[in-house]
């Protein structure tokens, strides 16, 4: 807690010396884990993008991820009367009474990349829909596995998830898509893990995990990693297994500068991602400008700058089941990108 205490104190320090009209306003960026290059990234993209627009992003996080942190942050938020908060949560439902805390207190609050319900926040700046991220994640394994010789609609797959935790909002939607879109594409798959392997966005679990999957399943086809902490563990636990993309499909979303050495090393041939700073740097402007006075609620166009106009959309384009209010939506990211070995130098995040 010693880091989260520094961090805090650090931000409260940030807090006292702003000065001028949009300066005052302070946004309280808070990732799911430090030192993960993905929001590190996203954090870098933020920070560019605050000091260009004239607001101050304060980005408090920790090592570890841990829920209680994410809580401790947003009550001293509170205590220390920041003007918004935009995080991406860990898990919606243990964040809920502190995210609704904020609110009442009068700090706005946003997510980006992992969503909280939606009576919770105001807008959620999402990568993509779960159909859409489902669906990428299964082909960019499916043309994978095309370039090894298999053909995935008549061969039967052995596949399985690794991924953070169950809690995750974004995850667990991009995963429960990809089975839907697996089930009515490639019928001939073979789940051989239906309770999904789970590294807690922990390098070092990451890695250990990923050894025991091909423990377990030393004849497994295609792993997919929808996050950007267990698809380099997995990656990692490839290599120093001496396997290679021509034995096993890996694949998932993290950042290109993550995986590079590996795709350049032969042991993955694609995966994806979108760009995270533009998801940071959106989250943490619409904080900003909801806590300047703006009202944002559904069918709003609003005019970002530098990035252009963007629509609130309903929560329902990411749950059929979610929140309603006028209030509350959805930013979409307009696009996604898969890297290779063809593509992945043009890019720095």
């Amino acid at each position: 807690m010693k880091k989260i205490g520094l961090a805090l104190s650090l931000l409260f320090i940030l807090l006292s010396a702003r000065a001028g009209p949009a300066a005052q306003i302070t946004v309280v960026f808070i990732p799911k884990v430090t030192g993960n290059a993905f929001f590190e990234a996203a954090n870098a993209g933020a920070q560019a993008y605050a000091a260009k627009v004239g607001f101050t992003v304060s980005y408090i996080g920790s090592p570890e991820a841990d829920v209680k942190r994410q809580i401790d942050i947003i009550d001293e938020a509170i205590r220390r009367k920041a003007d918004a908060i935009c995080i991406s949560a860990l898990d919606a439902g243990a964040l809920d009474a502190a995210l609704k805390r904020a609110q009442r207190s009068g700090v706005k609050v946003t997510t980006w990349d992992s969503d909280a319900r939606g009576d919770a926040r105001s807008l959620m700046v999402s990568q993509g829909t779960p159909n859409q991220l489902g669906r990428m994640l299964v082909e960019m394994g499916a043309k994978s596995l095309i370039s090894r010789g298999i053909n995935p609609t008549v061969t039967k797959i052995k596949y399985a998830w690794h991924y953070s935790q169950a809690s995750v909002t974004d995850q667990n939607s991009w995963q429960a898509a990809g089975e839907r879109y697996i089930k009515n594409t490639y019928p001939k798959w073979e789940n051989v893990a239906p309770d999904n392997y789970y590294s807690e966005q922990n390098p070092e679990k990451a890695l250990e995990i990923g050894k025991k999957i091909f423990a377990e399943h030393p004849d497994i086809d295609l792993i997919i990693c929808n996050d950007s902490t267990s698809l380099p563990g997995q990656a990692a636990a490839a290599q120093e297994l001496g396997k290679s993309a021509k034995d096993v499909t890996i694949t998932g979303f993290a950042s290109p500068n993550s995986m590079r050495a590996f795709c350049k090393a032969g042991i993955v041939e694609r995966w994806g991602l979108w760009d995270c700073q533009v998801q940071g740097a959106l989250g943490c402007y619409l904080a900003f400008y909801i806590a300047s006075g703006h009202s944002a609620n559904v069918g709003d166009k609003i005019m970002v700058p530098d990035i252009g106009t963007v629509e609130v959309m309903p929560n329902t384009v990411l749950d059929p089941k979610a929140y309603t209010a006028a209030n509350s939506g959805v930013i979409l990211l307009p696009q996604r990108t898969e890297f290779t070995i063809e593509n992945v130098d043009k890019f720095n995040f």
